[in-house]
């Protein structure tokens, strides 16, 4: 049966409007792909051009996701991030109401690349080994984030913490190191096959690298963390005034 859209607004508004109450049906949220865009315009009679607009408007606010060949879906419930609300990857995660999962850990003591030992100010030729932690998190039902953190060898962290403590809280506790400030690179890219088998996606997937330089409240260098993150998990938020 035929939709016929005879209201005041443009007939790509009730489309989007459409669309926003159609995703928030528990079928698509779990992941059921959206109808073609063949079945969308017949069933809302209209054209596929004025489907696209509206479309196009949620998959531009991170509402949909659009895969060439395979269809739109909705994206996932979010990790939102942001300087101005920086966090602890589990305060961030606690404030979501996100039960978070440890997939994988590993920790090893390792020679850090020349890039981590300028951030920490080693020298280079004598520099100690850093302590490595990898952790691949998520929630209940799959991974979507891939952390690599090296840590200032300064700290005498060891792999014997319980590391399913909130991280900073172990470093505020245990060694009185207060973190205070993060300076963030975010930046996108095509997942590659470590990523891939840690997220449980694909190699040519995109993904959301963040690098977060993390200091404490004397300025010292405490952590250098890269997160990989599912492109269908996260969104990155920035909010600037005036």
């Amino acid at each position: 049966m035929k939709t016929n859209l005879l209201e005041k607004n443009p007939l790509h508004i009730q489309a989007e409007t459409y669309l926003r109450q159609l995703i928030e049906k528990e079928e698509y949220k779990t992941g059921k792909l959206l109808p073609t865009e063949v079945e969308l315009a017949k069933m809302l009679n209209i054209s596929r051009n004025t489907l696209r607009q509206a479309i196009n408007k949620l998959v531009y606010e991170g509402l949909l996701l659009r895969k060439r060949g395979h269809g739109t879906q909705v994206v996932r419930k979010g990790i939102v991030g942001g300087v101005k609300n920086w966090l602890s990857f589990s305060q961030e995660m606690k404030m979501l109401g996100i039960e978070v999962k440890n997939f994988e850990l590993y920790i090893r003591y390792s020679y850090a690349p020349s890039e981590i030992t300028n951030f920490f100010l080693l020298e280079e030729k004598a520099s100690p080994k850093c302590l490595l932690m990898e952790r691949v998190r998520g929630n209940s039902s799959y991974p979507f984030v891939y952390f690599v953190s090296y840590f200032n060898p300064s700290i005498p962290l060891s792999s014997d913490e319980n590391f399913n403590r909130p991280l900073y809280e172990i470093l505020e506790k245990d060694y009185g190191v207060v973190v205070k400030t993060s300076k963030e690179e975010v930046y996108a890219r095509l997942a590659g096959d470590l990523v891939a088998q840690k997220l449980e996606i694909k190699a040519s997937d995109p993904i959301l690298v963040r690098k977060r330089f993390v200091y404490d409240d004397k300025g010292q260098p405490v952590e250098y963390n890269i997160g990989y993150y599912r492109a269908d998990s996260f969104t990155y938020t920035i909010e600037a005034e005036r």
